[in-house]
């Protein structure tokens, strides 16, 4: 059985800080803990660590699998050194500018255990040791302030219940002047602070005294709505819903809320548009409200397809009948009617659309036009929006397909993408498959990349699931006729022997799926079930034995399984342990929110980390 390690404190001196990170202040440190033989290593969020400083913690002890032992930091606090090695060692780690090793030895040697209480109180007296003159004593005075406000920020934002690992965020974000923008207006870290949302930010505000009806937390509390309405899919909401859904959440009348919708449109947070001119609606109900960050990337979609449709190739026309009788012979294949046409508008077009469900062959158009292209000597790029789609295409093709993060170039230290309108891909030719997963600010942002000499080609299937992010970009573009589009309907023989795929178009017409007594070499099953249990234990069976014995795959690279639930039985986080323990038992080496992690463990990242590299969609083992 495992369970949640425990909280419990720990005290020790700093002996060596074995690695910290400036930016997110990740340390791993060294400490003498009396009481112990040995030193102790301890991990967390450490604003600008010392040697020889002292650590009161509260954390939990782990076992990492490589390095053993260690206590994880949640909460701290810091205390000036007592013993003489300990003041010289803390004075000499580079802390206070203007000392240094050689220094604090003369210091401490000079002032013993009062040392600290000098440089505190009377830095002055500094000037009876060798070396420091007047000049030297500003800059010492000025380092110890700073590091006095570092940690009075710490005491402060422990008493609101920040965490070290945000308090390290928010002091790199607002410095020494972090205790008083919070008091100013603590909303703001809902906006500048990733992980801290507007409930976090209010339960501070509260706290600081800030009112239900207070300007900061209307306008805050509007921002965080239209955010959350952009995770539900909105790229824009009606004003009128807008306002009752905010003041709902926020307990206050629709007077204010409406006064804050034009607070945060005055400060360009927001974008405000009327769409509908009918003169019986009222006011509210015309309007749409857009977070400006959507209102930018939706008019710019439209702008930028408009651009590239319209610009010139740089590179010579081929014969389209021409170019299909060869890339037929050169494949080995007759391409439909349907399928001829779309490799005549790739050729014709400089940006294109080809869309339809499962089985109407919009591989075997990738591949007819990537070998024309080729033939033509046009430089090509593959992109698909998440890792999954990437290594697919790239098994189809044969060819190498990026997401599309990757594929800008993401630049951690800008926090942005290095490819763009000012340094665009290099490529006459790029083509994007599972278009419907993009979604609003990421067709935006990889439209202004792309050349207005390159040719664009967008594939995918408007009735697959649409994009995680706000915005159906694909079925809109589609909609809007901004750009050609050729539409696949026919099914072709081998996908006709898939009941799946069969199944898939019957459903998307409304249709029952197919079900047949004797589903022998079938690949689409239906088992009916309705008892919990037995259904977990089915699953269980089919994952680990059934269908890896008779289709041959492997149960934790080509099986998936999918459950429209999180919670319950049989939702995902139920079923993720039943199968775990099926196809990787053994013992935890990490257990975090009742979740046990093990070596060996199929993983699939759920939010871009740029810094990392390391995007939604990608699937990989611990």
């Amino acid at each position: 059985m495992n369970h949640e390690p425990e909280t419990t404190h720990l005290t020790g001196r700093i002996e060596k800080i074995t690695y910290t990170s400036e930016e997110t202040g990740y340390t791993v440190a060294r400490l003498i803990v009396q009481g112990r033989k040995d030193p102790v290593t301890v991990v967390g969020n450490l604003i600008s660590p010392v040697p020889g400083e002292t650590l009161i913690m509260k954390g939990e002890w782990t076992k990492h699998p490589r390095f053993g032992e260690q206590f994880k930091i949640l909460e701290y606090s810091g205390a000036a050194p007592e013993s003489l090695p300990g003041i010289e060692k803390y004075l000499g780690s580079g802390l206070i500018k203007g000392i240094g090793p050689v220094m604090a030895q003369r210091i401490v040697k000079k002032f013993g255990k009062k040392t600290l209480d000098i440089i505190e109180k009377d830095t002055e007296k500094l000037s009876s040791v060798e070396g420091i003159g007047e000049k030297r004593i500003a800059v010492i005075r000025k380092a110890w302030d700073d590091q006095k406000e570092i940690r009075a920020l710490m005491l402060f934002l422990h008493a609101y219940g920040i965490g070290t690992g945000y308090a390290v965020k928010i002091f790199r974000k607002y410095g020494n002047r972090a205790a008083a923008i919070m008091k100013e207006n603590p909303y703001r870290l809902a906006v500048d602070i990733s992980g801290i949302g507007f409930i976090t930010a209010d339960k501070i505000g509260a706290k600081l005294g800030f009112s239900k009806n207070a300007k900061e937390r209307i306008e805050s509390g509007i921002i965080y709505l239209l955010f959350t309405l952009s995770e539900e899919g909105h790229v824009y909401y009606p004003m009128s819903a807008l306002t009752e859904q905010a003041a709902e959440m926020l307990g206050v009348g629709t007077d204010d809320i409406r006064k804050g919708i034009k607070a945060a449109e005055t400060a360009g947070k927001i974008v405000i548009e009327d769409f509908d001119g009918d003169d019986e609606k009222k006011e509210d109900e015309k309007k749409g409200v857009f977070l400006a960050k959507y209102h930018y990337g939706e008019t710019g979609v439209s702008a930028l397809f408009g651009k590239i449709a319209c610009s010139e190739k740089s590179f010579r026309n081929a014969d389209p009948e021409k170019a299909i009788k060869w890339v037929q012979n050169q494949l080995s294949i007759v391409l439909a009617e349907k399928q001829a046409d779309a490799v005549r508008k790739a050729l014709s077009e400089k940006a294109l659309i080809i869309t339809g469900g499962p089985g109407t062959g919009k591989t075997t158009i990738i591949n007819a036009i990537i070998r024309i292209y080729l033939r033509l000597n046009v430089r090509i790029l593959l992109a698909a929006p998440t890792g999954r789609a990437a290594k697919r295409m790239n098994e189809a093709t044969g060819f190498y397909a990026r997401t599309i993060h990757r594929m800008l170039e993401y630049n951690p230290e800008k926090g942005g993408f290095k490819r763009n309108e000012k340094n665009p891909l290099e490529c006459g030719l790029l083509v994007v498959d599972e278009a419907s997963m993009i979604d609003t600010l990421l067709m935006f942002r990889m439209l202004k990349a792309v050349p207005p000499e390159s040719v664009l080609i967008l594939v995918g299937d408007v009735n697959q699931l649409p994009s995680v992010g706000a915005g159906n970009v694909l079925s809109d573009v589609i909609e809007s006729k901004l750009i050609p589009v050729v539409t696949l309907t026919d099914i072709f023989r081998q996908a006709k022997e898939s009941r799946i795929v069969i199944n898939a178009h019957r459903i998307n017409s409304g249709e029952m799926p197919i079900r047949k007594e004797d589903e022998k070499g079938s690949d689409f099953y239906f088992i009916e079930q309705d008892d919990p249990e037995r259904i977990i234990e089915v699953i269980r069976e089919l994952v680990s034995e059934r269908i890896p014995r008779r289709f041959g795959f492997d149960p934790v690279d080509e099986i998936q399984v999918l459950t429209p639930m999180h919670r319950g039985a049989l939702g995902s986080s139920s079923l993720n342990d039943v199968l775990q323990e099926a196809l990787n038992p053994g013992e935890a080496l990490l257990a975090r929110g009742g979740k046990k992690y093990k070596i060996g463990d199929k993983v699939m990242q759920v939010r871009n980390n740029y810094d990392k590299d390391v995007f939604n969609g990608d699937i990989g083992r611990i």
